[in-house]
């Protein structure tokens, strides 16, 4: 007996069912003012000018009435110039491209691991397993102190990564954008684990030269997520300071936080944290308007430090050796889904068409007043966003949620393509994912970007962006000698 096929014809029909009713609601203004503008301009062809004379003649208009109510047009007019935010616009950006010899395929680390914890084999035997189904490829990189048996990690080397990262991601970004040091007006480092004395921000001060009143930040302890506050940071500055240029620095050093003790929850960072770092340049110069990549739009940031289970579920500390490393909870991916459940409440307003705000709404009043067990409605992002840059915390991460905000492959392509060729570079690693949709072709003018960053403490923050123009494919960034190889297949479990 032949297989019996799907009746395509209905879902067909329920397809254009529900473009139809988008349509409808999303423009319902516009059909409902058309009728009435039509309406009104056969009303005045009919009059005839003779009609339409004498009632101009009717009005009865004073030179005091004329300039008061010109007087109030201005004012009005000048009031909403005035209070209306200036626009942010994002010019260019450059990713932090590890050396090949700070390489680290999946044979090295595990020789690694089984040299420095040969006193425990079932830590080694542990981080294989999250090795085999990371999401990891081959050509990932940790610093130079990590490559040692066992690892040094010095002060010394420590500012050594930092330099290497932050200096190469500047140095490509003045290439990139012909921005000059002198022309810097704020400037944000963020870094979470790594904050010595001078700052990271001295640090660029000082190697760049900056002048002695640009502002400055080093914001630290803030988890990956603290490079969507470093824009937010940089937001809030530049509504303030006018014909201004604001660069933010987001990375992870790794070298003083590999882990060396044998306590499972904190292995798991050593097996996905990767080298990595990006510079972005942001500016409120109406100049910088024709070259500008992005338009700001919205970032919107939720914090659940108030709960006691989510303060705690990334926290760093002292193993029972007085071993310090950073402890991943069991709880995480669930206080994650709570935290992107608020950020998703306060961002849908502002970004779904009127078409999904319906329905939701609907779906609310009748889970409330008919049946409590209806089935909540989840909006349909992809009404609102053409790309996605999750963060590539980890596979279960992205496939948390794909699975939740019902994404295509294709939409979670590059993060998990950024998750496998960089691993997880912490803050920086939505600009990788941003360097790959962009290297792939696919940014179009009037495309819409959702970055949305997890971090401890715990945070959930987004950031929205409009593509300002069609992005040629790059002929340099960090994905241009590979990105011919990608999409790659990557197995549930890769056997080592």
């Amino acid at each position: 007996m032949p297989p019996i096929l799907p009746d395509f014809s209905t879902s067909v029909k329920l397809k254009y069912v529900k473009l139809g009713y988008q349509y409808l609601v999303n423009h319902i203004l516009t059909l409902t003012l058309i009728p009435v503008m039509l309406a009104i301009f056969l009303e005045v062809l009919r009059m005839g000018p003779d009609e339409i004379l004498n009632l101009w003649k009717s009005l009865h208009f004073d030179l005091i009435q004329i300039l008061c109510s010109s007087f109030f047009i201005i004012f009005v007019a000048t009031v909403y110039f005035m209070s209306k935010p200036r626009t942010i616009f994002l010019v260019d950006y450059a990713c932090f491209k590890p050396p090949v010899t700070c390489r680290v395929p999946f044979s090295t680390f595990m020789e690694h691991s089984r040299l420095i914890l040969k006193d425990n084999p079932k830590s080694v035997e542990f981080q294989m397993r999250i090795l085999e189904r990371s999401g990891l490829g081959e050509e990932t990189c940790l610093p130079p102190a990590i490559h040692y048996i066992p690892p040094k990690p010095t002060m010394e080397a420590a500012r050594g990564e930092a330099e290497l990262v932050i200096f190469s991601a500047m140095d490509a970004l003045f290439q990139k954008t012909g921005l000059k040091p002198k022309d810097i007006d704020i400037l944000i480092v963020n870094c979470s684990l790594f904050s010595p004395t001078p700052s990271l921000s001295a640090m660029v001060i000082n190697k760049y030269k900056l002048r002695s009143n640009i502002k400055s930040f080093n914001l630290s302890g803030m988890g990956c997520s603290a490079g969507l506050i470093s824009i937010d940071l940089a937001r809030d500055l530049l509504q303030v300071h006018p014909n201004s240029n604001a660069v933010v620095v987001s990375t992870e050093i790794i070298t003083p936080n590999y882990y060396q003790g044998n306590e499972r929850a904190m292995l798991l960072p050593n097996c996905l944290f990767r080298m990595g770092g990006a510079a972005i340049l942001l500016s409120n110069r109406r100049s910088e308007r024709r070259r500008a990549k992005y338009r700001l739009v919205h970032v919107v940031r939720t914090h659940k430090g108030a709960d006691d289970k989510a303060y705690r579920c990334v926290f760093e500390e002292q193993d029972k050796e007085g071993k310090v490393g950073i402890s991943l909870s069991k709880d995480l991916m669930a206080i994650a889904g709570e935290a992107l459940k608020s950020n998703i409440t306060t961002i849908g307003p502002l970004v779904l068409p009127a078409s999904e705000q319906l329905l939701f709404l609907l779906t609310l009043i009748g889970r409330k007043i008919f049946n409590p067990k209806w089935k909540p409605y989840i909006p349909d992002f992809k009404q609102a966003f053409e790309h996605f840059c999750i963060h590539a915390g980890g596979r279960a991460v992205i496939d948390e949620l794909q699975k939740n905000l019902q994404l295509s492959t294709e939409h979670v392509e590059a993060s998990r393509m950024t998750l496998h060729r960089w691993g997880n570079t912490s803050s920086s690693s939505l600009w990788y994912e941003l360097a790959y949709i962009e290297a792939k072709g696919r940014m179009r003018k009037g495309d819409r970007i959702w970055q949305i960053a997890f971090g401890s403490g715990f945070k959930c923050n987004s950031a929205v962006w409009k593509c300002n123009k069609t992005i040629k494919t790059p002929v340099d960034g960090p994905w241009a000698d590979c990105i011919d190889r990608y999409p790659v297949h990557i197995p549930e479990v890769v056997k080592l």
